[in-house]
């Protein structure tokens, strides 16, 4: 029978931080500009990553929304509802 060790019984054990409430400052409503003022309190070394991912997230929307306008193959709809609706399967008229 294997016991917990005590390193593993406070790694999961929540700490006194976690149990105090939020202070009312996290949880009252921002502006914009105080909003901004915390994105300071991001990392340097994140910069680049999120810099990365966020060319990546409008390079797929660029490309899907151009895939949708420009090639006309694509269909966006459903077509000849009423045909599948009545016709046996494998014969459509």
């Amino acid at each position: 029978m294997m016991y917990a060790t005590r390193a593993a019984l406070q790694a999961f054990r929540p700490t006194i931080r976690m149990m105090r409430p939020v202070p009312k400052e996290e949880q009252s409503a921002h502006t914009i500009s105080q909003r901004l003022r915390r994105l300071k309190s991001i990392p340097p070394e994140l910069i680049p990553l999120g810099v990365v991912v966020g060319f990546a997230v409008l390079a797929a929307g660029y490309s899907s929304i151009r895939h949708f306008f420009v090639d006309k193959t694509i269909r966006l709809k459903r077509q000849n509802r009423a045909a599948e609706s009545h016709a046996p399967s494998g014969e459509h008229h």
